[in-house]
């Protein structure tokens, strides 16, 4: 009788552990971001409704995109969930890596994703990632540092604008930087800022039979004025900072002017974080005076599922549950609305609550002047702004941002820089039969 006893208790726990919802785990892999953090800190709620466990692997950017590279080209299967951008999905969609987001219910509205966002996110019209936030790029500047300078920040600087107000804004007694800006090495760290600045310098990667252009005065002028600029007024050490480490110095009154992603925004104005809340204004990324090409780009953050994974409807709730309206209204009912996730949906930008947030209005005007089917002053083959739609790109471009990182750090020439940023690059694309 004990043993039979003992044997009911043991199957009914089986039977509860195999069909009962909390004994699922999915593993999400993402971006050591600010939104992303903040999302881990709300995932008892998900839980909590869906008795989802969520695993988390959170990685430097840097990191991240190599694992989950990695592990969605090798099937590795570590990850249910995996935190990409408009770079990867449509390359990966259309190899069949993903699973297509097109099931998602009537409650969740997909309308309502921004078309910029929407689109970037889709091959051959199927969504294949859901996008957490979407951004461009923008100024964030001190406005008291501006005014102290006696100058005063136009809607649409051109770069000589930037440049004069960094030198101006410049105290290296007191530890104030102009300007910060990235290059780090990595190409959607220092990468995709020095890209989407050489496209209003009037540069390119490629003319349109695929040659690659770094040995071209645009490139050069974009490199020789960038290095210029943030050895005269930018912090040291910037060859090695990237998004993270450039916002932490705006975050402590050390920068006078950051040119990032829109997504900051929030950040900088956080008075729990910034010590200069208060003090922040904002305006269009610069373009080079009589060229009609901003260098603000065009990005989301988004969830994806690989197709490989054995836990997609649970994955797919999951999704569902961080990217909706709901989640937002979570989000802006405990940290108010300038903390959620931006830059994603149409109705946040219809909302009366959200409307009034100074970087609101900006924000919505880089992404909708950025466009990634004409990225450049010249005809281009490729689609994207701070980076080249084709499978190549991140290893190639990875490899001409350690070249740049190192000309800014002074350990080669500018023109050393971009004489093997042309070979190496035209090689690349030699062995990958594009020419």
């Amino acid at each position: 009788m004990k043993l039979n006893k003992t044997l009911r208790v043991a199957t009914a726990i089986s039977l509860f552990a195999a069909g009962g919802a909390f004994a699922e785990t999915i593993t999400i892999a993402t971006v050591n971001n600010g939104d992303m953090i903040r999302m881990q800190g709300y995932t008892s709620e998900f839980t909590k409704q869906t008795g989802i466990d969520v695993n988390w692997v959170t990685l430097e950017e840097n990191v991240l995109r190599q694992r989950v590279t990695t592990d969605i080209t090798t099937k590795g299967g570590q990850f249910d969930i995996m935190t990409i951008g408009m770079y990867e999905t449509p390359i990966w969609g259309k190899n069949g890596w993903l699973v297509p987001l097109d099931k998602l219910p009537a409650s969740y509205d997909v309308n309502d994703i921004l078309p910029a966002m929407r689109n970037g996110l889709s091959a051959d019209g199927t969504l294949y990632a859901a996008p957490f936030y979407g951004e461009s790029s923008m100024v964030m500047y001190r406005t008291d540092l501006m005014k102290k300078a006696g100058l005063t920040m136009p809607e649409k600087p051109d770069w000589d604008f930037i440049r004069k107000a960094a030198a101006a804004m410049t105290d290296r007694a007191n530890e104030v930087n102009g300007i910060c800006l990235r290059g780090k090495p990595g190409w959607g760290e220092g990468g995709a800022f020095i890209t989407a600045m050489s496209n209003s310098f009037g540069a390119r990667w490629f003319d349109m039979k695929w040659n690659a252009q770094f040995d071209t005065k645009p490139w050069r002028e974009t490199l020789t004025f960038y290095k210029g600029m943030m050895d005269e007024s930018g912090p040291p050490g910037y060859a090695t900072n990237g998004f993270n480490e450039n916002l932490s110095l705006f975050q402590q009154g050390k920068c006078g002017m950051w040119i990032d992603a829109t997504v900051a925004a929030s950040f900088v104005t956080n008075p729990k974080d910034s010590t200069v809340a208060d003090k922040v204004g904002f305006a269009i990324a610069p373009n080079k005076k009589g060229i009609d090409k901003h260098s603000n780009w065009l990005w989301a953050w988004a969830l994806a599922v690989p197709a490989g994974t054995q836990k997609q409807d649970a994955a797919m709730k999951f999704i569902e549950w961080a990217t909706s309206k709901a989640y937002i209204e979570l989000v802006a009912s405990k940290e108010g609305w300038a903390n959620v996730p931006p830059g994603a949906r149409t109705s946040l930008y219809e909302n009366p609550n959200y409307k009034d947030i100074p970087f609101a209005k900006m924000t919505l005007e880089s992404i909708n002047l950025a466009n990634p089917l004409k990225p450049t002053v010249d005809p281009v083959p490729y689609v994207g702004i701070q980076f080249v739609a084709i499978p190549e790109f991140a290893g190639i471009a990875t490899d001409v941002s350690q070249q740049f990182s190192a000309a800014y750090a002074g350990q080669q020439s500018i023109d050393e820089a971009l004489a093997k940023a042309q070979a190496l690059t035209n090689d690349a694309m030699e062995a990958a039969g594009y020419r």
